[in-house]
């Protein structure tokens, strides 16, 4: 499949088929994609926990949910969550980090996000990135410290829902070359 062909049909999944697992090798191919995926001075500050366990898969999901704001109602239904976590970066990226007054490894975390959810959607899976949970709970659940960040919960499993038409603004409100315009 041609790349932007990829992009074009990869969408934020919210109705999963709930009868079908996701093959582990498929799996295993998508946290390789997110394991190559480059990052500010090579520091790889990143540690992906793959939920698959069926009871704790679900507890995630409760801890990625709010029912009583309608968030993330529908987190249970993904057969895996891959929890992103931030690691410590390194030295270089750490200074760097501070002489530009920018978090480098928010910027690589996003960058594994995007690797993830497109070598998903590659493996002709379904995804979506949460940044609503209970972080608390996560980080008790997966055994994760107190001194790390969890980031980001993807989940990921075979779509169930129809390809929507993606709404984005037009490229003359979003480009420009040479010059900011707005």
């Amino acid at each position: 499949m041609d790349f932007l062909d990829l992009v074009k049909e990869r969408q934020s999944t919210r109705k999963f088929d709930t009868n079908r697992l996701v093959e582990k090798e498929k799996i295993e191919r998508i946290i390789e994609a997110a394991r190559l995926s480059p990052s500010a001075c090579n520091a790889q500050p990143w540690h992906f926990i793959v939920v698959d366990q069926p009871e704790l898969k679900d507890k995630v999901g409760d801890a990625a949910s709010a029912k009583l704001l309608g968030m993330n109602h529908f987190t249970k239904q993904a057969p895996v969550h891959i929890v992103v976590v931030e690691e410590k970066v390194n030295i270089t990226s750490g200074i760097g980090g501070m002489v530009k007054d920018k978090h480098f490894a928010f910027v690589d975390l996003g960058i594994a996000a995007a690797h993830i959810t497109l070598a998903a959607q590659a493996e002709g899976l379904g995804s979506c990135i949460l940044g609503w949970f209970n972080e608390s709970k996560m980080k008790k659940l997966l055994n994760i410290p107190d001194s790390r960040r969890v980031i980001l919960d993807i989940i990921i499993g075979y779509s169930a829902q129809e390809l929507r038409e993606k709404k984005r603004k037009p490229v003359s409100e979003t480009v420009s070359y040479n010059s900011y315009k707005s």
